[in-house]
């Protein structure tokens, strides 16, 4: 009976307590009459924005000023005075504060560094670690748009995300359909730096970040800041993938395989970054779609949907200008174009004499034989690069686009001098070199489990060099041209959630000419080979929980050669516990295109150079096996990652690696041995991302046929060490420094006392032991200033200012011996030396 009392009792108490709670909320209607008996005010208000609007009611000890404030906070209306005694109540220039909790859809984590901006604004802020966000201030009408790399982008009024006494709505952000390899680490060293479940970096350019020394987000540039990845020349034309040379990278933009990746013959990247979405850079456990690149994959893909309104930019610094388009035709047709130019040709900026010292050091332009003086020479020299991009959705499962990029470099020089007759003439020496694409993709979903791409492209690069020598009236002409086709096909199934099956074709087609002529004497060479090549591919990829794992086979057939080559892969990745997590990657590859260097003043002396096909004769294809084992320590926004790992490439030929001993003028066969550890530790938060990253590595050449056997690779870098700070001085305040220190790259000394040796009628540098020697360590201190601000509600804008090279220090990045003209019996020494203090600005507009 007691209980049945007790029950009772508690079900009227808890009645009482919903009625009270339920007479708090009022119609505001009624609350205004009520504050306009009390505090002798009148309120001016449209009755449609009020009649359906209820309010909890303000506390009764309020003032009339803590009551206007309670229901501007807690209304969607803007109260207003006009007077003491008159306040208008309107939807009309009224903000809010908004707040919001980003989670995973399919994790249930909470997301870092999300960006959440206001539409057509550079306003906004990115989600903390526990994936909140609040924007004050945010005007009632606007939309919120929330983006993620890997994830759908949401956007959102901002009236549903209203912020009540810090009551933040929490949103579920699914990722993409597409995406199987979950983002591990949203930012990763800088803002649009992320790692994935398979080891990859993805680069976004749209939300990057800020890297020491740089103007524009370079993407060959940014992506040295990656452990084992760096130049050793300074430039992004040879970028070393532990211890590769630079042709052993597979460059893909939109499925089409690039040939050149450098304007100022390798200073600057030739990708303009504002129309490219993302970069994916793999150094180890590659999937076995792709082959051709013995040392690394950089994947770059341009922006792939479809926008409802005309958006665009425009940008210059003190080397070029540029400007992009997205145009919108219909609903589902669209055109994204880019152009970029440099005015190097008409105006020579502080920038542009450091960056051309550097580039033409070693050239013709700066170390001519003719003796011709400096007032009778002149250059000319101007880059440009221009893409193209038709996106065309059939519907929502058929989607085709067809791309073109075009990559040019033009340098003209010209020589006078006083011919017999005493009459003035000139001479005019060119060097162009260009890459053109085409392709066409063709992407199908057949069901919720099923899809298939189809793809397309055509590649041209062609360097042209015309070489006039005065004093013996030669003109020596040379061309390099590759040409390639190919066609991919490949399909995706997914048996579950979990499990995804890819398999695949392709088919590929190579050409390259090598054409070397002489006017005086007369002498012509030319040598064009031809590869075609099959390749049928495999691979199953797993993601639950913990547990990331991708194996896969490639099969390669070279038709010419009726050789088949079988390249297993594998990439697994084991969480051990919330912290701590174990990686193993291996993987096979090859590649048939290669670069040699015939002779150092090939091609003015600028871009020596030149794309050789493999003839399994004299030019083997090249093959690489590289394993890899590490382990990774996450926790709080602290990453440390180790990584040991083991690289074998043969087929390496000795015209391949550009000696600068006994070797230069021979050929052989060879193969290379990498194997190092990188370390990397990174912090990040809100405000600052700071890193240090180490690597240390052996890496040394095996040709059997020269002696010694065995001696250090020319890039046999054994200590390398980056250490950036970013900052975020304010919200629209970016800084960030950082500094490089590595071992000096090996040279070959001449022998002492006995400097040079004779040839036959030739005198030559007589070389001690190859690569005994190092050059001094590399040291570089940079710095970057990036602020953003609106010039109007649709057009942002940015400054960014940079120094490489702060300290101007003169770092060696390449040493090697000629006889002396003086005398025959010595030789002198010659330094190639880095970039000195190099500044530079730029000024962007976004719309």
């Amino acid at each position: 009976m007691k209980l049945t009392n007790y029950l009772f009792l508690s079900v009227i108490c808890f009645g009482f307590s919903f009625v009270g709670q339920a007479q708090e909320t009022v119609s505001l209607v009624k609350l205004m009459a009520d504050i306009e008996a009390q505090f002798d005010v009148k309120f001016s208000y449209s009755v449609n924005d009020v009649e359906n609007v209820d309010v909890n009611e303000p506390s009764e000890a309020y003032t009339l000023n803590q009551v206007i404030a309670y229901l501007n906070e807690n209304t969607l209306l803007n109260f207003k005075f006009l007077n003491d005694r008159y306040i208008t109540v309107s939807t009309l220039d009224k903000t809010i504060s908004v707040c919001g909790i980003l989670v995973s859809h399919d994790t249930g984590e909470p997301i870092f560094g999300a960006s959440v901006i206001l539409n057509n604004s550079t306003k906004g802020g990115i989600t903390d670690v526990n994936g909140r966000f609040q924007l004050d201030n945010v005007p009632l009408n606007k939309t919120i748009v929330i983006s993620f790399l890997g994830y759908e982008t949401q956007k959102i009024q901002a009236n549903a995300l209203l912020s009540r006494n810090g009551n933040c709505k929490t949103i579920l952000i699914k990722e993409e359909a597409e995406v199987l390899n979950r983002v591990l680490i949203s930012k990763f060293l800088t803002t649009g730096l992320q790692k994935r479940s398979d080891g990859s970096t993805v680069l976004n350019t749209e939300k990057f970040g800020i890297l020491p020394g740089l103007t524009e987000p370079d993407i060959l540039q940014s992506i040295q800041a990656l452990p084992g990845v760096e130049s050793v020349n300074e430039s992004i034309a040879n970028i070393n993938v532990r211890g590769g040379t630079n042709d052993q990278n597979l460059m893909l933009w939109d499925g089409i395989k690039m040939y050149h990746s450098g304007h100022f013959f390798g200073l600057i990247s030739a990708y303009n970054p504002y129309l490219t979405d993302k970069v994916v850079v793999t150094k180890n456990g590659t999937s076995s779609e792709f082959s051709d690149g013995v040392s690394s994959t950089v994947n770059m893909f341009t922006k792939n949907k479809l926008n409802t309104k005309l958006s665009g930019g425009a940008g210059l610094n003190l080397l070029h200008a540029d400007a992009f388009l997205e145009i919108p035709i219909t609903n589902k047709v669209a055109l994204h174009v880019s152009g970029r130019r440099s005015f190097t040709d008409f105006y020579n900026s502080p920038t542009y004499d450091t960056y051309f010292e550097r580039s033409f050091q070693d050239s013709e332009l700066t170390t001519n034989s003719d003796n011709i003086s400096e007032s009778n020479r002149s250059s000319e020299f101007f880059f440009y690069d221009y893409s193209a991009k038709l996106l065309f959705d059939l519907n929502e499962n058929h989607k085709i686009r067809v791309n073109a990029i075009g990559i040019s470099n033009n340098l003209d020089y010209t020589e006078s001098f006083v011919n017999t007759d005493g009459e003035t003439e000139s001479k005019t020496s060119n060097l162009k070199q260009e890459n053109i694409g085409v392709g066409a993709n063709w992407s199908a979903n057949w069901s919720a489990r099923f899809n298939s791409e189809f793809v397309a492209f055509y590649s041209n690069y062609n360097v042209d060099a015309i070489d006039y020598r005065i004093e013996t009236d030669q003109k020596l002409t040379q061309t390099n041209e590759v040409i390639e086709t190919g066609i991919k096909l490949k399909t995706n199934y997914s048996v579950n959630n979990n499990l995804h099956l890819l398999n695949g074709y392709q088919f590929s087609e190579i050409g390259i000419l090598n054409e070397t002529t002489v006017s005086a004497p007369s002498y012509e060479r030319t040598k064009k080979d031809v590869l075609l090549n099959h390749a049928l591919f495999t691979e199953a990829e797993f993601n639950k929980n913990r547990t990331y794992f991708r194996i896969g086979v490639r099969a390669n057939y070279f038709q010419k050669f009726n050789k088949l080559l079988i390249e297993p892969r594998l990439n697994f990745r084991q969480k051990l516990s919330n912290r701590f997590t174990t990686k193993l990657q291996g993987e096979f590859k090859n590649q048939s295109a290669t670069q040699v260097v015939d002779f150092q003043d090939d091609f003015l002396g600028v871009e020596n150079r030149r794309w050789i096909l493999a003839d399994e004769e004299n030019i083997p294809i090249s093959t690489s096996k590289q394993g890899s084992f590490g382990f990774e320590f996450n926790h709080n926004n602290l990453m440390i990652d180790v990584e040991g790992f083991y690289k074998l490439v043969t087929g390496v030929t000795a015209k391949n690696q550009g000696f600068y001993n006994n070797f230069q003028y021979l050929n052989a066969s060879g193969n290379y041995t990498a194997k190092g550890v990188e370390f990397l530790i990174n912090k990040t938060a809100n405000k600052y991302s700071a890193w240090f990253s180490y690597t240390y590595s052996i890496n040394d050449y095996e040709f059997k046929a020269f002696t010694p056997s065995v001696f250090p690779n020319n890039v046999d870098i054994r200590h390398s060490v980056s250490l950036a700070f970013n900052y975020d001085v304010l919200q629209n305040l970016k800084l960030s420094i950082g500094g490089i220190w590595r071992t000096g790259r090996p040279y070959t000394k001449p022998v002492a006392g006995n400097e040079t040796v004779r040839d036959g009628n030739t005198t030559l540098v007589n070389y001690d032991t190859p690569n005994s020697e190092n050059l001094d360590a590399f040291q570089r201190l940079d710095a970057s200033l990036n602020y953003y601000f609106n010039i109007t509600k649709s057009v942002k804008a940015s400054f960014r200012a940079g120094v490489l090279n702060i300290l101007d220090r003169q770092n060696s990045i390449n040493r090697y011996y000629e006889v002396d003209p003086n005398d025959s019996e010595s030789a002198i020494q010659i330094d190639n030396t880095s970039l000195g203090l190099t500044p530079n600005v730029s000024f962007r507009v976004k719309f």
